[in-house]
């Protein structure tokens, strides 16, 4: 009995309630999946790594709408990008070019770290706020109610993949080493407004090893009263 009014309570202080039946983890995936079915929505997702980190990525503001399109704005240091996807399909901009389809972005390697390049995996491998909530909480081990939202444990595997970059093309690519993650969750009247995740490993690639502490933050806002603007000339990459 006292353990029933503690789970009640601590639902209550989290601001989230959801049926007596739900696990906390089921809870999740049912507000992930409601938010997924609404007209539109938007985000701001903002990024907190080590002081000694060489890459510092800013915050990207989101839109998506059902069936239709998802617009980002990316920073990263002093500079901006942006795409726009559609199915899988993806248009990106940044400040040395105008819009490019992500094929041709790919294609054009100079060597070296190219922008365009990076940011046209990042379209590509994109989940939106209602996808990406869902993969998480399936990533988690456990998740349970707690004065803080809902939190648990990323397994392994989960926390893995969230450390490194998806690479494309052949070659190696980074392995990765304890790695170890937590994520958060928090809903109001069942639906899910935020979410949070944690990893830290340490990083491989080319024979450098790299300490990685990343904390990446989403707020969800405006569901149902987003709107879209996409260029001509982006609309056109998307063909």
């Amino acid at each position: 009995m006292k353990k029933a009014l503690l789970f009640s309570v601590a639902v209550l202080v989290s601001g989230s309630i959801f049926a007596a039946d739900a696990s906390p983890k089921e809870a999740v995936t049912g507000a992930a999946t409601t938010l997924g079915g609404q007209k539109n929505y938007s985000w701001k997702t903002t990024v907190e790594v080590g002081n000694n980190s060489r890459f510092k990525p800013g915050p990207t503001d989101g839109k998506t709408e059902k069936d239709g399109y998802t617009a980002l704005v990316m920073s990263f240091n002093d500079t901006s990008s942006e795409a726009v996807i559609k199915g899988t399909n993806a248009a990106i901009k940044t400040p040395d070019n105008g819009w490019q389809s992500a094929a041709e972005a790919l294609a054009d390697n100079g060597g070296g770290f190219n922008p365009a390049m990076f940011i046209a995996r990042l379209a590509q491998n994109y989940k939106a706020p209602a996808a990406e909530a869902a993969s998480l909480a399936a990533q988690a081990k456990d998740l349970k109610v707690g004065t803080n939202g809902i939190s648990g444990d990323l397994t392994e595997d989960g926390a893995k993949a969230l450390l490194v970059f998806r690479r494309g093309g052949n070659g190696d690519g980074p392995t990765v080493t304890n790695p170890k993650g937590t994520v958060t969750f928090w809903l109001a009247d069942g639906k899910l407004v935020k979410y949070s995740h944690h990893v830290t490993g340490t990083v491989s690639f080319n024979g450098n090893d790299r300490e990685v502490d990343r904390t990446t933050t989403t707020e969800i806002n405006d569901v149902n009263t987003t709107k879209i603007q996409v260029a001509d000339d982006a609309k056109k990459k998307l063909e």
